[in-house]
Parts: C-alpha cells; structure tokens; sequence
C-alpha cells in the first residue's frame, strides 16, 4: 500500500492498495467528525460495491444513505444535480454530514461539486473505482458539471477529506473502461515523466496491470506536486490538460456519448503533438513515440471529425482568456509547457 499527502487548502491523504473499499469505513473514521454519510454512486457501480461500503460505515457507527443514478457523462448535468440536491435535503443531510463519491470521474466530478455547494459547502470522500478516476480526476479538488456547449465548465474547486484507491476494483473494470483509463496515464507520461513514458512504452495493456500500484502511484505523485503548485489553475496546473482542449471538443461532438473521455484525450493529444511537431515547437520523432505508445494501449490518435470544425469548440475552452489561449505542448516526451496564442494564431496552429 502506498500513501501520497496532498498539501493543498486542505490537506488529505491518497492511499492506493487492495481492499481499501471493503474496510473503506476505519479510514474514513480518522478524516471526519460526521456521524451521517450520503453516498452517491452510479448504476453500474452501485451494483459492484454499493452495499459494501454502507455496511463498512454502519459497522463504524454511520449512518448511511445512498443516491443512484444512470451512468455516464450525459448525467454530469444540472438536472442529476438538482436531483442530488433534493435528496441531501430529503434525508436531512447538514453542513457536518459528509458526502462520499463512489464511483469514476462522472461520480467524483459531480459529487464533488454538490459538496462544494450544497448549505455552501460539506466534506466529501473520493472512493474512485476506475482507472481514470483513481490516477486524475478523484485527485485535486476539481468539480464540475457539463453544459450543452462544452464540458465542464460549471464547477468549484473543492478538495475532498480523503481518497482510496482500490486497485482491487480494477479487476473488474471492464477493458474498454481501463483502455479508457490509459488515456490519462499517458498523459501523465508525456508532460511530466520521461521514466513513467517509457515504462508505458515497454508495456502493454496486459502487462501493464502487474504494476498498477506503481503506476497509480506515480501518476498521483505528479499530480500531487502540480496542484501543490497551482492548486487554482492559473500557471502550471494547466500542464494537466495536455490533450482535453481538442479532446473536449471531439466529445462534445459527440454529445458526450460517442467517445469516452481517455479516447477523446487520446486524440487531443495526437493532434496537438503533430502540429506542435510541424511548426518545429517539439522534438522530431514525438509524434511517432506518442502514437506507438497509444497503440500499445488500443487508444485511438486521429478523428474524421474536421479539424476546423474542432477549433471553433475550443473558443469556449476553459483555458481561454479573452482574445487568447493556453495550448499545452510537449517538447519531447516528459516535458510540457503552456504555449499562449492569439485566437488567430491558434486558428493557423490548428489548421
């Protein structure tokens, strides 16, 4: 089991092993004074471990009621908010109470954001059961929830009281899921780690699950130092979004449920790395380094969506900034950088 402290606005522990989900209810005891839990989860997940860890909780003494609803990024809306809303108040959930998010980034985002805003503001658990979840989005303090015209851009920073990382959970993800998870992984490779990349690049999607914990740990690590940096997004917590610019655009071209969002990053980040390399902002080979490894893990590095089309969709990006924006480019594998360009210049970079 390893444990990576995040010191942040408010500290936490991210402790990653096996059978954290089962005895989820010891640890979350040490974190929080609250005697009431509401745990929100999705169908899927729901199934696997939803009755596990309420009875972990009510072993502890908790009481413990649970929300559901569908899975997928269609349901990171306002109105699955708005339900959430509604029943914290239904079951008398109070600022002392705590939320726990059961589930991948779709859970933890929306989550996390109702416990940054529900009564102004409660505590909340990040129990992430996928591969994304567990080496991103559960880390951080980042919730959000999507609008029709782009992803995530309703949202707080709010950092959780604790995260567990069950890699047992892994074990029953299914392989588009973990292939999905990848995605993120990767990511964590090109903009921060030359020795991460090429551990992924002389692995596969089968070998790679032998040494999860150190992945996950690794990634965790990194994301770590980043927020500690920059907890608020404003220098270098935007090295994270290496790949999600163009990758958001894709799935919202989708409407959120054509592509998942690894995939999608996958592609942004292909895209990216290919004119940067054009334009002679990265190394020569880049691009052919970053698509092998992609290709080890069954991720996908181009769209017929037309670029052009794409490029609009960012102009509502979180990373704009008036008549500007923030492109992350990696200059060789394992080193990332925050390029800013004009809306024109970024239109030509694009084109």
């Amino acid at each position: 089991m390893n444990i990576v402290s995040v010191k942040a606005s408010q500290s936490y522990d991210v402790v990653i092993g096996r059978g954290l989900i089962a005895s989820c209810g010891e640890y979350i005891k040490k974190v929080t004074a609250a005697k009431s839990f509401a745990v929100v989860s999705d169908d899927n997940v729901d199934k696997l471990y939803g009755d596990i860890v309420e009875k972990s909780l009510k072993e502890q003494g908790f009481e413990v009621c649970r929300f559901v609803f569908p899975h997928g990024e269609a349901s990171k809306c306002s109105a699955v908010l708005n339900d959430i809303y509604m029943f914290l108040t239904e079951n008398h959930i109070t600022r002392s109470d705590c939320l726990i998010a059961l589930g991948g980034g779709v859970v933890g985002d929306i989550t996390g954001y109702a416990a940054a805003t529900y009564l102004r503001g409660l505590d909340y658990v990040q129990v992430p059961t996928s591969l994304l979840a567990q080496v991103d989005s559960s880390v951080g303090g980042k919730t959000a929830i999507d609008l029709p015209c782009g992803k995530n851009l309703v949202g707080a920073f709010k950092q959780p009281k604790l995260v567990l990382c069950d890699i047992a959970a892994l074990d029953t993800l299914p392989r588009d899921f973990f292939i999905d998870g990848m995605g993120e992984v990767v990511k964590y490779g090109m903009i921060k780690s030359s020795e991460l990349f090429d551990i992924l690049s002389g692995n596969d999607i089968d070998s790679i699950k032998n040494i999860l914990e150190d992945i996950i740990t690794r990634c965790v690590s990194i994301k770590r130092d980043v927020v500690e940096a920059d907890e608020f997004d404003k220098g270098e917590r935007m090295l994270l979004n290496f790949g999600h610019t163009l990758g958001h655009s894709v799935e919202q071209h989708y409407n959120y449920t054509g592509i998942s969002h690894g995939r999608a990053v996958a592609v942004g980040m292909a895209l990216i790395t290919g004119r940067a390399e054009n334009k002679d902002l990265c190394a020569d080979g880049t691009l052919d380094k970053l698509t092998a490894c992609l290709k080890r893990y069954e991720l996908p590095f181009s769209t017929d969506i037309p670029v052009s089309k794409l490029a609009d969709a960012c102009l509502n990006d979180k990373k704009r900034a008036g008549g500007s924006i923030y492109i992350i480019i990696c200059s060789e594998c394992g080193k990332s950088s925050a390029v800013k360009m004009s809306i024109d210049e970024f239109m030509q970079f694009i084109g």
